[in-house]
Formats: structure tokens, C-alpha cells, sequence
């Protein structure tokens, strides 16, 4: 298992769970979405720390082994705060932020909040605005759609309904996955998202209000495409052809929206970075 360094970094909101691990920089500083944590990148970091690259991961507030407060206030401003909370708790001048699905608004929007700090990004199957061929999981639509709050609320009341939900969703999103990805599945990803919902406390408010806010983060971040074709931090896009939600034409479509940005298709699902981790380590430290 490669070396690292664990850090408890205080926000306004509670402590975040940082692991830092060694290596030259700048720093790949790499952020999930939901329901997930940081250990999605176990598989990446390995083959970024072997080419001598510091690699740090961040269980954003509310989920994972961060701090899950009762009466907290979670939002996408918020894990951009995170982020900007262990920069400088690390004292970390410049870093490439790496987002994978709704890690990607607090990637994208950090670096052209603080251009300064962000050498550069990586986008790893995300959304961010409005974008031709968009699909949202149906966990997610559920948990988006105002109309249906009452509905969530019930599933996340109901354990034995609640996972039933999730198997549904987790059966759809791999899709046509290759046998090694099916195995990394059951190993990796099922387990690791299973226990941000039964751990106690859980990931339950964190994950019911964030995504109760996914809707108006696309929108907002629409809003901000103009700054984004003008921003000059460079931006590489790897994304999993055979994800069957956040499809090839969305990473197209975002790539038409940007400056300077690179866009690499492999074969993999909606988790490249597990699905073809050496592969997606190659282009980024290549880059």
C-alpha cells in the first residue's frame, strides 16, 4: 500500500479528512462526487505516486471520514471552501485539481475563482452546465427533482428501500463494464459507498442535500460559461466512453466551452480512473 500522511483539516462547517501522499509537485489535488469519497482513487494514486507525483485526496464535508455535523449546511460553495481550506492548511501555492462527476463544479470553479493556485484541471466524467446529450442518473433525478423531495426523504428513511435503490442504480451504471471493472465494482466501489450510508453518522444529509441542489448548480454554472471560454487555465478531459449517463458528446461539448483543453476517450465506464487507471495516469502525468 503506498505511504501517506493523514491531516484533519478544520473548516467552518467541521474537519476534513485529507491524505496526503509524497511525491514531487504540483500536487494532484483529486475530488469525488456522490455518493462517493476520496478512496475512488485508490487505483490512480499508486501509479501517479510511482511517477513521482504528489497525490492528495479530500473527503469533502459530510461524507467519508470528514466530519459529518448534524445541522450542517452543505452546497457547492461549500466543498469549494473545502478545497481552499487544505491549500492553504498544507501551505500549497499552485496544485491540478482533478474532478470526477460533482467534483468537477468545485474544480472547474476554483480555478477561475483563484486562477493563481491551479497549474491546471482534470475532468473525469463530470457535469458542470447545460450540455447537449446530459443524463442524470435516476438516484440522482429522484434526489434533484424538487416535486419528488417527499419521495427521497422516504427512500433515505428506509434502509432495506434505500438499497434497494441504490443496487438498481449501481446495475445501470455499469453498464456494459468490462469483467475487471465488474470485479473492482464489487471490491472497491460497492463497499466503499455502502459504508458512507450506514456508517454512523452517515452520508445521508450531505448526499440528500446536494443533490437537492444539482439542478441549480447546472444553471448557475451555465451562467458562468462565458468566464469559462475566457479562463486560461488549461483543462484535460478524460472520459469513459462507455459511461451510459455522462456520455462522450457531454465531455465534447464542454471541451467546445474552454480555452485550452485536451480531451482523451478511453475505454471505460462512468470511473476511469478505476476502470483504466494506468492509462489515465499516463495522460496525466504526460501533461
Amino acid at each position: 500500500m503506498t505511504d501517506f500522511h493523514e491531516h484533519r483539516v478544520p473548516t467552518t462547517g467541521g474537519d476534513v479528512y485529507v491524505r496526503d501522499y509524497p511525491g514531487a509537485g504540483p500536487a494532484f489535488m483529486l475530488l469525488h462526487g456522490f455518493p462517493d469519497n476520496g478512496h475512488i482513487y485508490d487505483d490512480l494514486i499508486s501509479h501517479l505516486v510511482a511517477g513521482g507525483r504528489r497525490a492528495i485526496t479530500i473527503d469533502f464535508l459530510g461524507f467519508g471520514a470528514s466530519d459529518k455535523p448534524e445541522r450542517a449546511q452543505y452546497s457547492f460553495a461549500q466543498q469549494r471552501g473545502d478545497v481552499e481550506a487544505v491549500l492553504d492548511a498544507l501551505a500549497l501555492e499552485t496544485v491540478v485539481l482533478v474532478g470526477h462527476d460533482a467534483g468537477g463544479p468545485a474544480a472547474l470553479n476554483l480555478a477561475l475563482l483563484r486562477p493563481e493556485r491551479v497549474a491546471s484541471v482534470v475532468l473525469m466524467n463530470v457535469f458542470y452546465g447545460e450540455a447537449p446529450g446530459l443524463l442524470v442518473p435516476e438516484l440522482i433525478e429522484i434526489f434533484s427533482h424538487k416535486p419528488l423531495q417527499s419521495l427521497a426523504h422516504h427512500f433515505l428513511a428506509s434502509p432495506e428501500q434505500f438499497a434497494w435503490l441504490l443496487e438498481f442504480q449501481r446495475r445501470l451504471l455499469l453498464g456494459d463494464a468490462s469483467a475487471h471493472g465488474r470485479v473492482r465494482y464489487e471490491e472497491l466501489l460497492g463497499p466503499l459507498i455502502d459504508e458512507n450510508f450506514r456508517q454512523q453518522p452517515s452520508a445521508a444529509i450531505a448526499f440528500a442535500q446536494m443533490t437537492g441542489q444539482l439542478k441549480d448548480e447546472i444553471a448557475a454554472n451555465t451562467s458562468r460559461i462565458l468566464a469559462l471560454r475566457r479562463a486560461e487555465v488549461p483543462v484535460h478531459l478524460i472520459w469513459g466512453r462507455n459511461d451510459p449517463y455522462l456520455h462522450l458528446s457531454t465531455a465534447a461539448f464542454l471541451q467546445s466551452q474552454l480555452r485550452e483543453a485536451s480531451l482523451h476517450a478511453l475505454d471505460a465506464g462512468h470511473w476511469p480512473q478505476i476502470d483504466a487507471a494506468e492509462d489515465v495516469a499516463r495522460i496525466m502525468l504526460d501533461a
